[in-house]
């Protein structure tokens, strides 16, 4: 676990090992990142939804990690004044691929769906023999930015 400052902004990263536990961890570790940036608790509702967006991408992107390139190494948070960004690093080449879900009501197929509904964007890059799955949003004062359902 680390944290470190870039620019105007502070960076925390988190190394990961398997998949036992590592969604709980993940947002354990963001829960804290948001309270000691001041962003929880919440001084309005509308922060409070932030702080809860923000969580369920977290589990999101993790647990696409677990299911689907063997479990993430990194985690890092990353928070400027108007955005903050996330990303979950694994060691498999094979980038994200959105699905349909085959029944709506039913659970799987459903992660991708969520970012692209909550984040103001997302994406992926190779890194060495693997791949970083990012996403970003607005800050608690900036969350109006995020994308708006069709």
């Amino acid at each position: 676990m680390g944290a470190s400052v870039r620019g105007q902004g502070q960076t925390r990263r988190l190394a990961l090992f398997g998949t036992k536990g590592v969604v709980s961890r993940c947002r354990d570790f963001t829960q804290q990142a948001l309270a000691d940036w001041g962003w929880t608790p919440a001084r309005s509702r509308r922060d409070a939804e932030f702080a809860e967006d923000v969580l369920l991408l977290v589990s999101e992107l993790v647990t696409n990690a677990c299911l689907h390139a063997g479990g993430p190494t990194e985690f890092m948070l990353h928070h400027t004044a108007d955005r903050l960004r996330i990303e979950v690093a694994d060691a498999s080449p094979q980038h994200p691929r959105p699905r349909v879900p085959q029944v709506v009501s039913q659970p799987g197929g459903h992660g991708l769906i969520v970012i692209e509904r909550l984040a103001r964007s997302w994406g992926w890059a190779p890194v060495g023999d693997g791949k970083v799955v990012w996403l970003e949003v607005g800050t608690p004062a900036h969350a109006a930015g995020k994308r708006q359902p069709p």
